[in-house]
């Protein structure tokens, strides 16, 4: 059967119509009245006026409360709402109003809107009234138009297949926008144009990543589709490039000299920004001044410059499998701002007075000059701490001590404490994983860890509890929201089945009952799973100015500001506490809010390009073992198939319903189960299950497994 043709004619007339309803309190209106109210005098459109109203009454737009008259069946029939693409073209918008049901849009009612668009829905309840349909009558916001995939060339034309499964549209290209592009590379390219009636958009390729399959093209991939630029602008690197990489004599003017005072790093065996630095005094009446000391970024960095900007934009560095994309060029995150050994560096301090049992009894923030006397890896102060010996170890024990009392004070204050085995891979000179090992959180981490989130929580507590009602003053501030109660008691009847029980009727209990059970859990089958269903039934942590309390760590006031060689908001944070130091005056909040909600947002997505490099190295660790068989245990079901994790390595894969062939399977959502209709047979998430290695598709990032029988 042919499509009836749109009559675009018709389609702007209709949402003009339905404008003067809306603009006149939908009084009842003849198509007289409406022509009157468009300025419409001829009478051949008049009449295009009154066959619109005739036949979206039919439709059930509008209702006809008397003979002749109009008016709109309900007013919102216009809805603000997200693209959420499904695998078969169509579409669920999903509103803007969370107390709204998702509209249901078909392929052919899209208009060209694509995955995450921000559109406008003309909504229309289906004669059956089970689910509420639409179509797209405006793409108010475009999600991305830059898409990573592969170039088919042919010798009058091009086209571009994307690799996201959610764009389901070729692109096409003309010969002149390849750009050096060659048949068969992996590309990132830019929409430029999708004229009304065409089937494809029109695109230019940006940029060449390279050939498929190759390591570097495949991460470039990840982090271009993620909208992170893979290298920094002429002018960006330039401004870089001419900081001293020497402290100046005219930098130290109204700074506190830490010079003398012992100081030294603790990171990463192999990493080259060095973020923070503590430093360590014992004081005349028997108390500790301790410094935490953070690279003065902002020094360098000045509000509107070309450097300023690129960090914004970024908002985060990103930490792939192989690499880390930083936020600052080089010369500023592993130069000039990185705080190495035997080099005087620029700091913002946060300095503490304790007393043994880890009480602050005073506080100073401002800016410092340090002299770091000794880098030292997680490993060198682990061993420290175990044989209580060691360069410089009579001022780690008391750190680590000191550490100790203020984790007893946050858990027993309501934090909770998510510990997962994080899984790393051993690569090869070509980035090819040759091993996967289990990274241990060891108490050199949370030494560093428990003074990082004093300094993030004093800091936030000195310009929160400042002011108070109107007067408070704007500050950009760490907010983890409570949990949703629903979400809670899901969490818990699944943590049941497990033989764990939860109380969650107030939030402390919540808190101590989580704690409980992950301590209880460590080391467990089932720890990793009940480790991420639980931070999944907790709220997303964000930056805001709004609101000043995490739920997480149990504080009422909470800030980033120990980190800002690799994340935004703590630049932010340093500037507004030197300008309130200053006896500045309070900014404008809304500007602050916008940059905040950039940020949380940058943050989510370099979450997600480092979960997709880390499928991507899961696919090729295991593209060498088909055939080979695991115990793994389920860690997520759908309609489609049940996800599988190897509990050896932590690589996760999919068992497909249609390879399970002792039965029809079908999805019980409510008990997290697939379940066989004839023999009701049922594998539930947590259930430990034998599997082969059926197939990896790198592309993809996709690993098949089947079960054994």
């Amino acid at each position: 059967m042919k499509e009836k043709k749109e009559n675009p004619y018709k389609e702007v007339l209709t949402k003009l119509i339905v404008d003067v309803f809306e603009k006149n309190d939908n009084q009842p209106l003849n198509y007289k009245q409406v022509s009157a109210k468009l300025n419409i005098q001829d009478n051949e459109t008049k009449v295009a006026v009154a066959d619109v109203l005739n036949e979206a009454s039919k439709e059930g737009l509008f209702e006809q409360p008397e003979k002749g008259k109009f008016k709109l069946k309900k007013l919102n029939v216009y809805v603000i709402g997200k693209v959420d693409m499904t695998a078969d073209g169509s579409a669920y918008i999903v509103p803007e109003d969370e107390l709204e049901n998702d509209i249901f849009v078909a392929p052919r009612k899209l208009r060209q809107a694509l995955h995450n668009d921000i559109v406008k829905v003309h909504v229309y309840e289906r004669k059956s009234g089970r689910k509420r349909e639409g179509e797209v009558v405006e793409i108010v916001q475009r999600a991305k138009t830059d898409f990573t995939g592969t170039i088919d060339i042919s010798s009058s034309y091009a086209f571009f297949l994307p690799d996201d499964r959610k764009m389901q549209h070729d692109i096409f290209i003309p010969l002149n926008n390849l750009n050096g592009a060659k048949n068969g590379e992996k590309v990132l390219v830019s929409i430029l144009e999708w004229p009304k009636n065409a089937k494809n958009p029109i695109g230019t390729v940006k940029s060449v990543l390279g050939k498929k399959g190759e390591n570097n093209t495949e991460m470039n991939a990840i982090l271009a589709d993620f909208g992170f630029p893979l290298s920094f602008p002429k002018d960006v690197e330039e401004e870089a490039n001419a900081i001293p990489e020497q402290v100046q004599a005219a930098d130290l003017k109204n700074r506190r000299d830490f010079r003398d005072i012992l100081t030294f790093t603790i990171d990463p065996f192999d990493a080259k920004d060095f973020d923070d630095a503590l430093s360590f005094k014992k004081l005349d009446n028997g108390n500790y001044e301790i410094g935490v000391h953070i690279a003065d970024v902002s020094h360098y960095v000045i509000p509107d410059t070309a450097l300023d900007r690129e960090a914004y934009d970024r908002a985060t560095s990103v930490y792939l499998v192989d690499r880390v994309i930083p936020m600052l060029p080089e010369r500023l995150s592993n130069g000039v701002c990185s705080l190495r050994p035997n080099e005087d560096k620029l700091c913002f301090s946060a300095v503490f007075e304790m007393d043994e049992k880890a009480n602050v009894h005073s506080e100073w923030f401002g800016r410092t000059v340090i002299h770091s006397d000794r880098r030292f890896a997680y490993e060198e102060v682990q061993e420290i701490i175990e044989n209580k010996a060691g360069e410089f170890s009579d001022e780690i024990l008391k750190l680590n001590e000191l550490a100790y009392l203020l984790r007893e004070k946050k858990f027993k204050n309501g934090a909770i404490s998510f510990e997962s085995e994080e899984v790393k891979f051993q690569l090869d000179d070509t980035g090819k994983p040759i091993g996967v090992y289990t990274k241990v959180r060891k108490d050199a981490h949370k030494l560093i860890e428990d003074f990082m989130l004093l300094a993030n929580r004093k800091v936030a507590e000195f310009i929160g509890k400042k002011e108070k009602g109107k007067n408070k003053l704007t500050f950009v501030y760490r907010f983890h929201d409570t949990p949703k109660p629903e979400s809670l008691t899901t969490f818990s009847q699944f943590a049941s089945r497990f033989g764990h029980k939860l109380t969650i009727k107030t939030d402390k209990e919540t808190a101590k009952s989580l704690n409980a059970l992950m301590t209880k859990i460590e080391g467990s089958k089932e720890q990793n799973l009940l480790t991420s269903l639980a931070v999944r039934s907790m709220a997303k942590a964000i930056y805001t100015t709004k609101a000043t309390s995490h739920y997480g760590l149990a504080f009422d006031y909470y800030t980033h500001f120990t980190s800002p060689i690799r994340r935004y908001p703590d630049v932010m944070v340093h500037r507004l506490l030197q300008f309130y130091l200053d006896g500045g005056k309070n900014v404008n909040a809304e500007h602050y809010e916008k940059m905040s909600e950039h940020s949380s947002q940058k943050e989510k997505k370099a979450a997600e390009a480092e979960r997709a490099s880390i499928k991507y190295k899961q696919a090729e660790y295991l593209q060498d073992q088909i055939g080979v068989e695991y115990k793994g245990i389920v860690s997520g079901v759908t309609e489609w198939g049940m996800y599988v994790e190897i509990e050896e390595n932590k690589c996760e894969g999919m068992v497909r319903l249609r390879d399970i062939t002792d039965d029809f399977y079908t999805l019980d959502e409510k008990n997290f189960a697939i379940i066989g209709q004839r023999t009701k047979k049922k594998y539930q998430l947590g259930d430990e299950v034998q599997i082969i290695v059926k197939k990896v598709d790198l592309e993809k990032r996709q690993i098949d497994f089947t079960l054994m029988s």
